[in-house]
């Protein structure tokens, strides 16, 4: 609901003309209210110039989308280009600007509260994503250098220092443009200030550089990701030479970890590991998806102080032992996400899993359980398993062998839990040949019977409907939900493959010339 206030708001700046002259004349504690009416509208300009002589001391654009009085729809989902780019080349004129009419007192930019989603809404329906901002900041921020250097301008320029809080995203590509954006910062009135990393396609050298011009020290969320061959040795002398105390969040790429290559020398490794992340005190976010850590959980886990609230150690072949550790761990009474993906749970440690659920039933928001054989056989223990969970809000079981008697079983109880909201559920076993195998390749995924697919789909929300659950959403990503950073970055992250891929024939090539 738009009050009276928004409504006018939106008026005066659907004529970009006039709201531009306008804006000298405007209150300061307008501006917000035009801001958000300019974004909803995409109405570049008329945001380039509220930007340009932003009059008040913080500029959140989380706060300025999300939910407000006179307008509680929350569009801090809509990365949009238009907007976003002009809010940014706003900025850099803000710096610029000397005949603005109002005093300069910005001192706080804080651009993280932009959500990346699959779905936009705003009508030029491009985005620009996390990458992309990460890009577009580093370059305007030497773009104005070079104009201060050029140009005379006012000396109180010189005296501006503007923290733009932001979560960057660095890859091969943008690589060069950001280092050259962070080491100039102490130079540059814009003063970029990292509050959670993603790296991607980068070489070890490269990673580490960057992570201390981020000044590791103030860094909430640390992501490497993919093509960064980080191994465990890797980290040790990432951990040994940079500190990172306010960190809550630690995503490390797959094989970071690989016990099956373990000697006797590598065990230390692994507890300096764990004692290093001990001293994070804020950890309470860690993903490990494609670790090889069988019996070594505890080693790295039990030095951690402080409980974590999402963990993520999905194809990690977890044994007996790590599963007994985790059901009895300080972690289980406080997970809020937790994803096991990749693990037979229902037959290979059914009571230690089970445990481990019930411990955290009364944290548990989002519980993932994709490709862990769960059957027919097993949906009744699963079913005890989930009632207790009264929080959960997600559940994603996709690949696994149920049928659609079981799905329907499954989502009469989904329809008790009070905070769901999202479902991910497998094409039932009944839809495929008869010959398919458990997992299911990626080339047969989708060589099912659609039409009856579609019949027992239909049958499943029917079953929502009935319970008055329409609030719940069901579907079957058969590859796999969106993720915003795969789809900005696909394209390099192909390539980068092809290359490394390229590059170990060459060396294999190399190493069987020089046998012969």
């Amino acid at each position: 609901m738009k009050s009276l206030r928004f409504i006018s708001a939106e008026a005066l700046v659907s004529n970009a003309q006039l709201a531009r002259k306008s804006l000298s004349s405007v209150a300061h504690n307008l501006f917000p209210l035009l801001f958000k009416a300019s974004y909803l509208l995409e109405q570049g300009e008329v945001i380039h110039d509220l930007v340009e002589n932003w009059p008040l001391a913080d500029f959140n654009i989380g706060k300025l989308l999300g939910t407000t009085v006179d307008y509680q729809e929350d569009i801090s989902s809509r990365a949009c280009c238009v907007c976003l780019e002009s809010c940014l080349v706003g900025l850099r004129d803000y710096v610029l600007n000397c005949s603005s009419p109002y005093l300069k007192r910005l001192k706080v930019v804080d651009l993280t509260g932009i959500k990346d989603v699959e779905v936009q809404l705003c009508k030029c329906k491009k985005t620009l994503g996390r990458w992309a901002r990460t890009e577009l900041l580093s370059k305007l921020c030497f773009e104005l250098l070079v104009e201060m250097q050029r140009l005379q301008f006012n000396p109180c320029i010189f005296d501006i220092a503007i923290d733009i809080l932001i979560d960057l995203f660095v890859t091969e590509r943008n690589y060069e443009l950001v280092v050259q954006a962070l080491l100039m910062r102490c130079h540059c009135p814009l003063k970029i200030r990292c509050v959670a990393f993603r790296a991607d396609s980068l070489t070890l050298r490269k990673l580490f550089y960057i992570i201390k011009l981020t000044d590791p020290s103030s860094l909430r969320k640390l992501e490497v990701v993919h093509n960064i061959r980080l191994e465990m040795e890797h980290l040790e002398v990432l951990f040994n030479n940079i500190h990172f105390p306010l960190l809550t969040s630690l995503t490390l790429p797959a094989r970071a970890f690989n016990v099956q290559r373990f000697a006797a020398e590598d065990e230390p490794i692994l507890m300096t590991i764990g004692e290093k992340m001990s001293q994070m005190t804020q950890l309470t976010e860690l993903s490990l998806a494609f670790s090889t850590l069988t019996g070594k959980i505890r080693k790295l886990l039990s030095p951690l102080k402080t409980p974590l609230k999402l963990l993520d150690v999905s194809n990690c072949a977890l044994n007996h032992a790590d599963m007994a550790y985790l059901a009895n761990s300080l972690h289980s009474n406080h997970l809020e996400v937790l994803d096991l993906s990749g693990h037979n749970v229902a037959d290979l440690y059914p009571s230690t899993f089970f445990k481990l659920l019930s411990h955290c039933s009364h944290t548990l928001k989002i519980l993932i359980l994709e490709e862990c054989n769960i059957q027919d056989i097993h949906v009744n223990m699963l079913i005890l398993g989930l009632i207790p969970c009264r929080k959960l809000q997600e559940f994603k079981f996709l690949g696994n062998p149920l049928s659609s008697r079981a799905l329907k079983c499954l989502f009469n109880v989904f329809s008790d839990l009070p905070k769901l909201k999202y479902i991910e559920f497998p094409v039932p076993r009944d839809c495929y040949p008869n010959n398919v195998t458990y997992p299911i390749d990626d080339a047969d995924l989708s060589k099912f019977d659609h039409q009856k697919y579609e019949s027992v789909s239909e049958e499943l929300n029917n079953i929502l409907l009935h319970a008055n659950r329409e609030d719940i959403k069901a579907s079957t990503p058969l590859f796999g939900g969106y993720d915003a950073a795969i789809q900005e970055t696909g394209n390099e992250l192909g390539a980068y493959l092809l290359k490394s891929f390229k590059d170990t024939l060459e060396n294999f090539n190399k190493a069987l010339q020089e046998m012969n």
